[in-house]
């Protein structure tokens, strides 16, 4: 099994999947008479059909033991999937991309500072929230239309992944 190298989410880094989601270095402008600082266009909501609507919602995540071995990707093929973390907390980011089925070798990993949430672009592989912590919250902007917009692809048990994010531990 390969191991992933967790890197830092960077907006370069993590652009060949989707958007990153903070406001450290983007674009921005005063509005409200001068009292609120807006953070612009983060991200775009995606979706394929005319009448597929952009939904908001919280997931709320239970951490899932480690290291963990990824046997699975999903993609949206519909729409975008966004993640935003509401309390903070760094949490694991694990895609591939966009494709027919996701390439274990071409899979990265990031970690989110807590600060910051990820815009999954439509048809990227990606793992289902991995949070750190035992419990966590995200609000989550995605689609909701008619048709399937949930793939799911499960690795070879040559192609399997492991995740380890406290490698000098235990």
């Amino acid at each position: 099994m390969r191991k992933l190298i967790i890197e830092p989410l960077t907006k370069e880094a993590f652009a060949p999947f989707g958007d990153v989601i903070e406001t450290d270095g983007s674009d921005h402008f005063m509005i409200n008479n001068g009292s609120t600082m807006r953070f612009h266009r983060l991200a775009e909501v995606q979706t394929a059909q005319p009448d597929d609507k952009a939904i908001i919602s919280i997931f709320r995540a239970e951490a899932l033991p480690m290291p963990l071995t990824i046997g699975m990707l999903e993609r949206h093929p519909q729409g975008s999937q966004a993640f935003i973390p509401l309390l903070g907390n760094p949490f694991l980011i694990v895609v591939a991309p966009v494709g027919d089925a996701p390439e274990s070798e071409l899979t990265r990993a990031f970690v989110s500072n807590g600060r910051q949430g990820v815009n999954y672009h439509r048809g990227v592989w990606h793992h289902p929230v991995l949070t750190i912590e035992k419990r966590d919250d995200f609000l989550v902007v995605d689609r909701s239309g008619e048709g399937n917009n949930c793939d799911e692809h499960y690795f070879a048990e040559s192609q399997l992944l492991v995740l380890d994010p406290n490698p000098l531990e235990g």
